[in-house]
This record gives C-alpha cells, structure tokens and sequence, in this order.
C-alpha cells in the first residue's frame, strides 16, 4: 500500500489565496475548506487508500520559545486562522484521520508519521504531500518521497540530492546556513544555497565543518570569510538547525490501518457540515467511493 500524508495547513493556505480576490474580500471564507475537503475526496478517488492531514490547529510551537523570531500567527488573516478548525472538523466528518497540531507543527506531524510508517512492512511507499523545503530531511530513497500536488513532482532522495547538492539529512544544516525566511529566521551573513551545498557535501553536518578555513577539504569561493563567520556565530547556526530539525513523536501514528478511509462514519453529519459549507455535491461523491470500496472489500 501506499500512505499519503497531507500539509493541512499549506492545503488551506494554497486554496484561501488561490481564490479569486473578490471572494475573499466577499468574506469567502468557506472556499479555501471545499477546497481542500474536495482534494481530499479527488486524492480518494483517484486510488488514495490511506491518508493523514496534519494541521497546525495552534500556529506558535515550541520554537517560538528557542527563537523570539520565528514565525507566529501574527498577520496571517483572521478569516484564514478561522478555518483551521472547521477543515479538521469537516475532514473528520468525511472519514479522514487528522493530527491537530499543538505544540509541534504539521510539519512535525508529518515527519513523525512518515517515520513510523517507513518501517512498516505494509508500506510499500509514504508520500509526503507537502513542497516544504524542510520535510526533504524526511525523504528516504524512493520509500518515502515528497509530492507537490500542485506541480504534480515527486522528489524522491536522488531528486534531492540533484536539488539541493546534499543528502536529507543534511537539510537541516543547510538551512540553519542558508536561513528559512518562510520560518522566520536568517541563516549566517554571507552563507548562500550554493556556498552551503558545496560545503555540506564534504562536511554533512555543522559540527563536522573545521572551524578553520585552512583545514577545509573543499573549493568554495570565499572559504576563509565563511569559515570565520561560522565561527563567530556557531551558537546561532546550532540553534537554527535546530528549528530546522523536525521533531519524531512515535505515538502519533502508531498503526497504518488507522489511516485506511472506508467513508464518513456519520454521512448525515458529514452532509450538513458540507451543506454548510455550500458544497452540497460532496457528499455524493464521498457515499458513491465508500460505496465502491466496500465492494471490493
């Protein structure tokens, strides 16, 4: 089988902005969920058997308390922070595990399953649906791979690998180099991608780097101003791989088959969370796979 795993979060972003402005200045709302509750459905019908959606039901995790700069729920719409909660309440209804993220992010939610899911005999692949840049570290082979559903491009540890010059496990480090301006903090002065790369690939992890420019087995421009910036703000560069590295929680996802969908287990309750919504036509669909998949079963 395998096991796709949803970046809530970045579904609902992607349809809220995705929607015609006047909806939104309409106070639409309610499009940016049928949009991701009908993907959902489309992914079903398109042969999905298993599926996880991690949101990030509180956008503040614990970095924030390691980094006073990093990203928070300020500034993001308030008609957008709205529907956190009823995307999970509505996908719920439909049948599909979610992970309402608190404390951790989606991002972890995700790693933590993909983890666990990768060493499950069953598994013959985990998709990971999300084009984060810091999920790559999660990528294993061609067992657990990303998806951008929107580019339609699976990136698999080869794809990585021709992408960011480095191995998934080396991510974090080239992040915490390189900064995450989408998270909020700025990598080190004067580290760019390309620096980054071609360093990490002698040097996988930041603590492998010589702290001395002289003792680098590698030709990168600038060897000995890089090498000298790293060592005045080593500190910083540690904690940003920190809030680059994703945390595994082992209880999150503990069984695949808890992820198989077989329909709503209320379709009355999903119908009028849905009629709610306006997308009256879900339901329909939602009854007619069950009712297919329960057939073959």
């Amino acid at each position: 089988m395998r096991v796709h795993l949803i970046d809530g979060t970045y579904e609902l972003f992607r349809y809220h902005f995705g929607a015609p402005a006047e909806v939104r200045a309409k106070g639409g709302t309610a499009a940016a969920t049928r949009g991701v509750v009908g993907s959902m459905l489309t992914l079903l019908e398109q042969g999905a058997t298993h599926i996880g959606v991690a949101t990030d039901h509180v956008i503040e995790s614990f970095r924030n308390d390691l980094y006073p700069g990093y990203k928070t729920g300020e500034g993001v719409d308030p008609e957008l922070k709205a529907q956190f909660p009823v995307v999970e309440a509505v996908l719920q209804a439909m049948g599909v595990v979610v992970w309402p993220m608190v404390g951790l992010e989606a991002d972890d939610g995700l790693a933590s399953a993909a983890a666990t899911l990768a060493h499950d005999e069953r598994v013959e692949q985990v998709i990971i649906a999300s084009p984060d840049k810091d999920l790559g570290q999660c990528v294993v082979g061609d067992r657990v791979v990303q998806l951008d559903r929107r580019k339609e491009v699976v990136t698999d540890e080869a794809g990585i690998k021709a992408k960011y010059g480095i191995g998934p496990t080396s991510i974090p480090d080239w992040l915490a180099l390189v900064g995450d301006s989408a998270d909020g903090f700025p990598g080190l002065p004067g580290w760019g991608s390309k620096a980054a790369s071609g360093v990490l690939k002698r040097y996988p992890h930041i603590e492998d780097i010589p702290r001395m420019a002289e003792r680098w087995d590698v030709d990168v421009r600038g060897a000995r101003t890089l090498a000298n910036c790293l060592h005045d703000h080593y500190d910083e560069a540690m904690l940003y791989r920190e809030l680059a590295t994703l945390r595994i929680d082992p209880d999150l996802c503990t069984d695949v088959e808890t992820l198989r969908w077989t329909g709503p287990p209320d379709p009355a309750a999903f119908a009028e969370a849905c009629e709610h919504l306006g997308a009256p036509r879900l339901p329909e669909r939602a009854a007619k796979l069950a009712a297919r998949r329960a057939a073959l079963t």
